[in-house]
């Protein structure tokens, strides 16, 4: 070390620099510490946990490479970069990407704590060009963003692209936050934690899509490198085996499955449930069993209808719980719905449960019902479904992670003791 590193350590306190580490016997060390193989075990990410115990994800550093690439590529990440991460575990990504990670002022464990001011100053402490939210963040956004100053505003003019995902973003919601961030192009990417990009919209597109009157909510198109095939569900709501290509069942609702390269390795000591996420084919493909279920339709976009645990097995057969959702979270009284079955598998009775906007009374009462006249709104915007009832709550029950996940298990459970004439807590 030099007499000046000497004097700039003694003048700032430290023990240590990074020279004199390196020069040091541990630091001639370092050069035997074995540099890790493309095979070996980079990280484990734990799933959400909102349908069932919180899983462990394991990537190695091929695969975990191979999504960072993708993303750079997807998203078109440039050097000097900033990421905004209202969410908690992606402000690790940004490092990952090459892009500086700003974490706004939130609680971390509650993304709809965010603000459109805490937004706001992290974009200008950060010089941020990015921005991830989950879309209970985005709801909280817009709803603060009339307090925004004109300072603020100006901050977010710099970003240039808005990122949402972990569950539907209606799309009146984006188009509220496009005039918040009037220079960014908006995307609400899918993916889960065994693969955390699958398929990718842009806002103009989900409106596009959507004139389309398709059931669920469309995710757009894979990514490169992505396949996508096929599970269709029975009449009991149970995966095939087989899977099919889905130019060959273009709107059949299935399971849908994944097979690309950025994909998990595995699930942490959990054999077993490793095993029955897997689909193996003739061609040799790792495919995985997303849990989602949906279709793909001619055009080959992929469109959500809810998850697998969650579909409904109503007489006429299966139905994904986003055919009632969509039209039900269209109408002027609606925050967010969730369709629920209650009874007996194959018999099914379907069931929806409304979360008012703000200052809206919709309840029969005190009791859960919902009033006559919003009843036969719901039914009539879910026409090609029969909804057998209308139940009213305060708030939709969320995961913790994401605060956007809808709980139906539980909501399920609960509608079936209202409508049994109990007396239940949600």
């Amino acid at each position: 070390m030099d007499a000046l590193s000497e004097r700039q350590s003694a003048l700032l306190g430290t023990a240590a620099s990074v020279e004199r580490l390196l020069r040091s016997a541990a630091g001639s060390r370092l050069q035997d510490v074995p540099m890790p193989s493309a095979a070996d075990p980079a990280a484990v990410l734990f799933t959400s946990g909102s349908t069932g115990p919180a899983k462990g994800v394991l990537y190695t550093h091929e695969r975990l490479g191979a999504l960072v690439a993708l993303l750079r590529q997807q998203f078109d990440i440039k050097p000097g970069s900033s990421l905004i991460a209202g969410f908690a575990p992606f402000a690790l990504l940004g490092p990952a990407i090459g892009a500086t990670s700003v974490t706004p002022d939130m609680s971390v464990t509650k993304p709809a704590t965010l603000t459109a001011q805490a937004v706001a100053e992290a974009a200008a402490e950060g010089k941020a060009t990015m921005f991830f939210g989950s879309p209970a963040a985005l709801r909280n956004v817009v709803a603060t963003a009339s307090a925004l100053k004109p300072e603020q505003r100006q901050a977010l003019q710099r970003i240039r692209l808005v990122l949402s995902a972990g569950a539907p973003v209606h799309p009146d919601v984006l188009d509220a936050v496009q005039d918040i961030f009037p220079q960014a192009e908006l995307h609400t990417p899918y993916g889960m934690t065994e693969g955390l990009l699958q398929a990718d919209i842009s806002r103009r597109d989900i409106h596009e899509a959507m004139s389309t009157g398709q059931a669920g909510v469309c995710v757009g198109r894979p990514v490169s490198g992505v396949q996508f095939a096929l599970a269709p569900l029975d009449e009991l709501g149970t995966p095939a085996e087989q899977l099919v290509d889905p130019a060959d069942a273009p709107g059949v609702l299935s399971e849908l499955v994944v097979s690309a390269a950025h994909l998990k390795a595995g699930y942490d000591r959990l054999w077993y449930t490793d095993r029955q996420s897997r689909r193996d084919t003739e061609k040799g493909l790792l495919w995985h069993r997303t849990g989602d279920v949906g279709h793909i339709d001619a055009d080959g976009r992929l469109w959500i209808q809810g998850r697998l645990q969650h579909v409904i097995s109503a007489p006429a057969g299966p139905i994904g719980p986003g055919v009632v959702e969509t039209p039900v979270d269209a109408l002027d009284q609606v925050a967010r719905s969730a369709a629920v079955g209650v009874g007996p598998a194959g018999t099914q009775a379907v069931v929806v449960v409304v979360e008012p906007v703000d200052g809206a009374n919709l309840r029969v009462g005190s009791s859960p019902l919902a009033q006559p006249q919003f009843a036969a709104a719901v039914r009539e915007a879910s026409s090609e479904v029969p909804v057998s009832a209308v139940l009213i709550v305060d708030e939709l029950p969320t995961d913790i992670r994401h605060n956007s996940k809808i709980e139906r298990s539980r909501l399920a459970a609960w509608a079936a003791a209202v409508l049994a004439g109990e007396k239940a807590a949600l």
